[in-house]
């Protein structure tokens, strides 16, 4: 019996995407699509309903707080080792409008041991603006996000 064959780091992070993508009922709801990972980044997409403005007509910020932590969740889990927020914040720059096109862009920032360390900039399509920075920590706990070979 042969050993399975190394899964590139690309092939891996696009496999841990699609396993976390078919579970996350809170992203698809809200009509979140995942662009593109690779190792330790994400680009997701999601469009401003009427639901997700406030009174002041503009984006909620807690939907634009989430769109940047589902971007830091597909981002730090493309190694296989289940991971999870330990904490983040988030600085709105600029308001975001109904119909509005938001691209929420994840990178590593740093990964050792288990705590790893993100960035997520919230930009509107189109015209490129920064609407708000996020930045998170991550920790990883046990298991992994897919079926041993």
């Amino acid at each position: 019996m042969q050993p399975a064959p190394e899964r590139s780091a690309q092939s891996l992070a696009e496999a841990c995407a699609a396993r976390m993508w078919a579970q996350d009922r809170a992203s698809r709801a809200l009509g979140m699509e995942v662009l593109w990972v690779a190792p330790g980044r994400a680009r997701l997409r999601m469009t401003v309903t009427p639901e997700m403005t406030n009174g002041h007509g503009s984006a909620h910020g807690g939907y634009l707080f989430t769109l940047a932590d589902s971007a830091f969740a597909f981002a730090c889990n493309t190694y296989d080792a289940r991971t999870v927020g330990q904490g983040c914040s988030i600085t709105y720059i600029a308001p975001g409008r109904l119909g509005d096109v938001l691209i929420a862009e994840a990178r590593e920032v740093a990964r050792q041991g288990r705590s790893g360390l993100y960035d997520v900039r919230i930009s509107r399509a189109g015209d490129d603006m920064t609407l708000a920075e996020f930045r998170g920590q991550s920790r990883t706990i046990r298991g992994t996000l897919l079926p041993e070979a």
